[in-house]
Formats: C-alpha cells, structure tokens, sequence
C-alpha cells in the first residue's frame, strides 16, 4: 500500500513539474508576441479585453470545458475526472506567476521574438511530455478532446485538430470584434500547432525511461 502511494505521489509530483514548465512555456509565447499556441490563444484575448488574468481566463476556460464534457457524456462522464478543476486551478495560478516572472525580459526584433516563441514551443512540449508520462489525469482541453471522441466515435488526431482550429477561430473573432485587430493568433500560433506534438514526442522517448526506473520501481 505505502508503495502504490510513494508511486502515485510520484506521478503528481511529475505532474505538477510538466504544469510548471508548460505555464513558462505559455508565458514565453505570450512574451514573444508572435502568437500563442491554439489552447492558449482564447484565454489570451480574453485577458485583453476583459478584467481577467491569463491565468484566471485559463481558469474559466477550463471550467467551461469540464461543463461541457458532462454535459457531452451525461451519466457515461466518469467522476475521476473532476480532479481537471484543481489542475486547472494550479495550471491557471502557474501561469500568471510565469508571466509575472518573466515580465522584465525585453524584445525588439523580429528574430528575438521568434526566439522567446522557439522557447515557449520547446516548454510547452516538454510539459506535455511531463503531463502524459505522470499518466494521472488530463488537462481539461485533451479531456474535452476525449470526451468528444467517446460520444461521436471520431478518431482523436482529427477531433484535436478541429478542436484547436475552433479555440483559434474564437480567439481570432473575439479579438477582431473587442480589440479590432489580431491578437493572439499569429505565426506562432501555426508554429506551436504543428512544433508542440512534435516536441512531446522526442521527450517521450527518454521520459518512458525515466518512468520505468523512478515511476514503477
């Protein structure tokens, strides 16, 4: 019993790093100012033209999202997967504290934003990477994605796919009709889309082993 619990304390400890790191990665992005990436892009513009943080537009976006996978599955909705609002409240806290941290670095060029975006990308990769080996519970965006794929039957790459390109084209007219102009949605934003999953994949392949030596033994 105490080892199956140094072994689940493990995995959130794993857990609560990849949040960590994904939050900077939010913040880098941010701070770059060449786009977000896709789940990150609506809570963005929100916090331009809205009262909210970062974070707190994360927060809500999250708690949306947690109401509609029940609202989606009903009574198939496993309660397991409430534990999505504390990581959201963790995740949105993070993230706010990330942009806080960095709030004195400066860009001018072109070039250095790309930079601070190239980084945002790699962090972000690699807290998802974080996020799936600790393997004990999903942000509400991949939960959302899932809940989708249960009720429909529709394969997961094209259910994220759509999903991402529907938080942008939210973002985007949010943006156009509150800000009159475009933020958030950019060149990278196309660059996380397609870098992030990527990313995720190369640090998969060392973090499996990393799993088997401290998360099993």
């Amino acid at each position: 019993m105490k080892t199956a619990q140094k072994h689940l304390l493990r995995r959130y400890l794993l857990l609560c790093a990849g949040l960590v790191i994904m939050a900077f990665g939010v913040a880098f992005s941010i701070k770059g100012g060449l786009g977000t990436s896709p789940i990150s892009s609506l809570p963005y513009v929100l916090s331009l033209f809205t009262p909210f943080t970062v974070g707190t537009a994360t927060i809500a976006m999250h708690v949306t999202l947690i109401l509609l996978q029940i609202l989606l599955l009903r009574r198939q909705y496993e309660p397991i997967q409430l534990i999505q609002l504390p990581v959201a409240l963790v995740f949105g806290s993070l993230t706010d504290g990330a942009v806080w941290a960095i709030q004195n670095i400066t860009v001018q060029s072109y070039a250095a934003r790309w930079l601070l975006c190239a980084v945002g990308i790699l962090l972000v990769g690699v807290g998802v990477s974080f996020e799936v080996t600790a393997g004990v519970v999903t942000l509400a965006g991949e939960g959302m994605v899932l809940a989708v794929c249960r009720a429909f039957g529709t394969p997961f790459p094209k259910t994220k796919v759509g999903f991402d390109v529907t938080l942008v084209l939210i973002a985007s007219v949010l943006s156009l009709l509150f800000l009159h102009r475009l933020e958030g949605v950019r060149e990278g934003t196309v660059a996380a889309a397609i870098l992030v999953g990527m990313v995720a994949k190369q640090v998969n392949r060392p973090m499996q082993r990393f799993s088997r030596r401290f998360l099993e033994c």
